[in-house]
């Protein structure tokens, strides 16, 4: 029987040193928030260009963005450099297409809202343009939009059903901890999981709690 590493990406990295810390305590992948309607982690394009090009192979780098038009968002990339876009809000027909002709090898990861059964049609009809799929707990339908870095979790049953209903890999994200990391990834089966305040401490990376949470990730194997 087959068995896969959880993996893992934390996500609202504000410095180099924290990415570093991330990366010496086992992360796959680092997240790194530009500007947002809401929500903590945000930090200059100049920043997020810095971390990604000290990143070292191996470790993903994830441009988390707010924005929708293809046009805008290729040109932030461009100012970025990440190996991967995270589009946290949804976007026109079309869009996925257009940014991955013009970034061809540029990871694209949509980010689905789990607000109800209706998360599971987005995510059927949005899989095929992108390499993955990121569920989370904002609410894009809020007249100030929360786009996530919640704290909260979701549906996990809904979630379930999603990542059995795609081709696709999913990461999980929305309130997990090294307290509820072993449930969460029995219930819903992603492929990765991605956390924000689960290790944080007064808006810090906190090392002890970041190695609690690999500690509890590292007994887990996907069958």
């Amino acid at each position: 029987m087959q068995t896969n590493r959880l993996r893992v990406k934390i996500c609202c990295i504000s410095s180099v040193e924290e990415a570093r810390t991330a990366i010496s305590l086992g992360a796959d992948a680092l997240g790194l928030v530009s500007s947002m309607p809401s929500g903590p982690g945000v930090i200059p394009e100049e920043t997020i260009a810095g971390i990604a090009a000290s990143t070292p192979p191996g470790v993903n780098t994830f441009l988390l963005t707010s924005l929708q038009d293809p046009d805008a968002i290729i040109e932030q990339h461009r100012r970025c450099g990440t190996d991967t876009i995270q589009l946290v809000d949804a976007l026109p027909d079309g869009a996925h297409q257009e940014i991955r002709r013009a970034l061809p090898g540029i990871r694209l990861v949509q980010v689905i809202h789990v607000l109800d059964r209706e998360s599971i049609a987005e995510a059927q009809r949005v899989a095929p343009h992108v390499h993955a799929l990121l569920l989370d707990s904002g609410n894009p339908k809020l007249a100030v939009k929360t786009l996530g870095g919640t704290g909260r979790t979701h549906n996990w049953e809904i979630s379930r059903e999603l990542v059995a209903a795609v081709k696709r890999p999913v990461f999980l994200a929305g309130g997990l901890t090294a307290e509820n990391i072993g449930e969460a990834v029995a219930g819903v089966r992603p492929f990765g999981v991605d956390l924000c305040s689960g290790v944080r401490t007064g808006g810090k990376l906190d090392p002890e709690k970041l190695k609690r949470f690999f500690e509890e990730a590292g007994k887990i194997r996907i069958v």
